[in-house]
């Protein structure tokens, strides 16, 4: 890997890292647990359309890495993990059918693929079948999220951030 594109991804993954750290400090926007904004995904979508999915899978895992240790809940990368897994693997296998153009329709089925993830997670971890209930709310939480998250990496990814446009 050359240094230049090295470093533009240590960059972007410290800039997903601080999003996502911002956004714990928010207070719910339900009150219902694990729903978030997952701003920090914008970058997760930007890398996949940009670069490669090897290199969104890299910085993914190390958000979610860095942000497990600087969040203070351990316990919680069973639930971005199992997330994030499901999430890229539909966006991967979507990006091959999916234009640039609409990126946002890939990042929404994400969303509700990452809210999937956490689901079966869940049912891991309580070993209940309880949790599914949520899924509903879940799946309407990831289709706004994800679309939101979906239409940010595709403007940023159109305005040709950090390049010089020649008149």
């Amino acid at each position: 890997m050359k240094t230049e594109k090295l470093t533009r991804l240590a960059l972007l993954t410290a800039i997903a890292s601080v999003i996502f750290i911002v956004e714990l400090q928010f207070p719910d926007l339900i009150p219902i647990t694990g729903v978030k904004a997952g701003l920090a995904n914008i970058i997760t979508v930007y890398v996949l359309y940009k670069y490669n999915w090897q290199d969104a899978v890299l910085v993914t895992l190390a958000r979610i890495i860095i942000g497990t240790i600087f969040g203070g809940n351990i316990s919680a990368i069973i639930y971005s993990l199992s997330g994030a897994i499901f999430a890229l693997s539909a966006m991967i296998i979507l990006k091959k059918f999916i234009p640039k153009n609409h990126i946002w329709l890939c990042s929404t089925i994400g969303g509700i693929s990452h809210n999937i993830g956490q689901i079966l997670a869940a049912i891991a971890v309580t070993g209940t079948f309880a949790v599914v209930s949520y899924l509903p709310i879940l799946i309407c939480c990831g289709c706004i999220s994800g679309a939101f998250t979906g239409l940010s990496a595709q403007f940023a990814i159109n305005r040709k951030i950090g390049k010089f446009r020649k008149k």
